[in-house]
């Protein structure tokens, strides 16, 4: 069953961002893991934003994405991610 998962970014430190981002995308591939969009909040309908980026990935099961997280490879990006921004992952239950 394929899941897709949420993040939401609150950027802190732009370069940094970068750096994690042009990183995070090869340790989702061996857990078939992909980025199906990516933007900047340029508009607010309703609620409270406090984030400037979202995304949307996909995986091909709740597992394979639970494996990505708690791998060593992601892991090791965690630092600079949370010195680059403030990012909240979640994962999404289709109903």
């Amino acid at each position: 069953m394929t899941t897709l998962m949420s993040g939401t970014v609150q950027v802190k430190d732009p370069e940094k961002l970068k750096v994690y981002v042009s990183q995070v995308g090869a340790t989702m591939a061996p857990y078939g893991g992909k980025m199906l969009a990516r933007g900047k909040v340029v508009k607010q309908f309703s609620g409270e934003v406090k984030h400037h980026i979202e995304a949307i990935f996909e995986f091909p099961s709740p597992e394979e994405a639970t494996a990505w997280y708690e791998s060593d490879a992601y892991q090791a990006l965690i630092p600079n991610r949370d010195e680059a921004a403030n990012v909240t992952l979640v994962m999404l239950d289709s109903f």
